[in-house]
């Protein structure tokens, strides 16, 4: 039997009751419903099922895991299933990355208006891309891409930016042409940052004005109009970050780059290094200081309490298309930008499940091999209610992998 590795799930059953205690009535509908869903992900109390090797005929016996998208544990079946779609979209050119980052002092605003500012930051990001792409001074086309919103940064502060995945071009205003930018650029970092930067500022003010937008605690003097505006004048004074990376190549490239970052939560179980004395030490990145991999330790609690800063709201969809690959429109303008670029190559298949594999680890495998013949798949058989686990001896409900 493999040693338990430490996870997210073992934070919060140890500890979730001292968080709760401190911070349980200050939690949203659906940052409660997380916490309680990790606390019993792939535990008796969500029942199990019983699986049978398609080979060997080995039987074993699994709890359900809780399918919440914050927990870390349930997110490689999703991913799987996700990037098998987005394979059909590729187009042969090579694609960028596009980030745009909102300042700190407007960030705070989402800690209690999250729908609001995150619905705003693809708003005017997303019109952003699309209005510079369109500007016959720089790319004079209609572009498509993926946006992919993330709240937190390495140490789980809140840091909201959005991931676009932009195709490397677009249709021309005729629709008679494909029209490519250059090789190693994509569009002009200072025009995407200005143009971000007063859309933004825009639509959160009309927010405001509508009053869509709520302040309390130590945020509760922006209710006021004077002072609001005092904070969008001032924040409209700095540069605000927009990066573009340059580009990363051709379909194979995007799908590993999307394997990274479209189903990930704010820390996943692998960069957990030890939990002891009410805290919580884990690995993170320090982009600031030549990302640079460092250690940070935290009382669990507050651990908790960081992690679940970055609970969405319920429904909110935190990955949109855009552009020709927008929802309505995408099945009729990939098969013009396809009619408009040479032959596509295929991806195939394997690289979808390689870029999975390479990107999974023991926290939802898509297909579970048999660990007895090695050979075998595990084939579902029968259902296992949180009653009929109680009754079994222990060993026999203990994979919780």
């Amino acid at each position: 039997m493999t040693e338990h590795r430490l996870e997210v799930a073992d934070v919060f059953r140890t500890y979730g009751d001292d968080f709760l205690a401190r911070w349980g009535s200050v939690l949203s509908r659906a940052q409660r419903k997380a916490f309680d869903d990790i606390r019993v992900c792939r535990t008796s109390a969500l029942g199990g099922h019983v699986e049978q090797c398609d080979q060997c005929g080995h039987c074993v016996i699994s709890y359900n895991s809780c399918r919440n998208r914050s927990c870390p544990k349930c997110q490689a079946a999703a991913r799987a299933n996700w990037l098998a779609e987005r394979e059909a979209e590729l187009l042969p050119v090579e694609y960028f990355h596009v980030v745009f980052t909102l300042p700190q002092q407007i960030a705070a605003l989402a800690l209690q208006n999250a729908r609001t500012v995150y619905s705003i930051l693809f708003r005017a990001a997303s019109e952003t891309l699309l209005t510079i792409a369109a500007d016959p001074k720089h790319l004079g086309a209609a572009i498509g891409f993926l946006a992919v919103l993330h709240s937190w940064g390495q140490n789980l502060h809140l840091h909201p930016h959005i991931h676009c995945v932009v195709p490397g071009g677009g249709v021309s205003p005729d629709k008679s042409r494909w029209v490519a930018c250059g090789k190693s650029f994509f569009l002009p970092v200072e025009v995407l940052s200005c143009l971000f930067r007063k859309k933004f500022l825009i639509y959160l003010r009309k927010a405001f004005q509508k009053g869509k937008l709520q302040f309390h605690g130590e945020l509760k003097s922006l209710a006021e109009p004077a002072a609001f505006e005092a904070l969008c004048q001032k924040t409209g004074d700095v540069k605000w970050v927009v990066y573009a990376k340059p580009p990363f190549g051709g379909p194979e490239q995007v799908l590993k780059y999307l394997a990274r970052y479209t189903h990930r939560v704010a820390i996943s179980n692998r960069r957990l290094l030890s939990m002891a004395d009410a805290r919580v030490t884990f690995e993170w990145k320090d982009y600031a200081d030549g990302n640079q991999t460092k250690t940070m330790t935290l009382e669990a609690v507050e651990f908790i309490r960081r992690f679940l800063l970055h609970v969405l709201p319920s429904g909110f969809v935190h990955i949109r298309h855009f552009g020709f690959l927008a929802n309505r429109r995408r099945k009729a303008m990939l098969a013009l930008c396809r009619s408009l670029l040479p032959a596509p190559q295929m991806v195939a298949a394997e690289v979808v499940d390689a870029v999975v594999d390479q990107h999974s680890t023991t926290e939802e495998p898509a297909a579970r091999r048999c660990p007895v013949c090695k050979a075998g798949r595990l084939i579902f058989i029968q259902a296992l209610t949180a009653a009929a686990l109680a009754c079994l001896p222990p060993p026999l409900a203990a994979n919780t992998s």
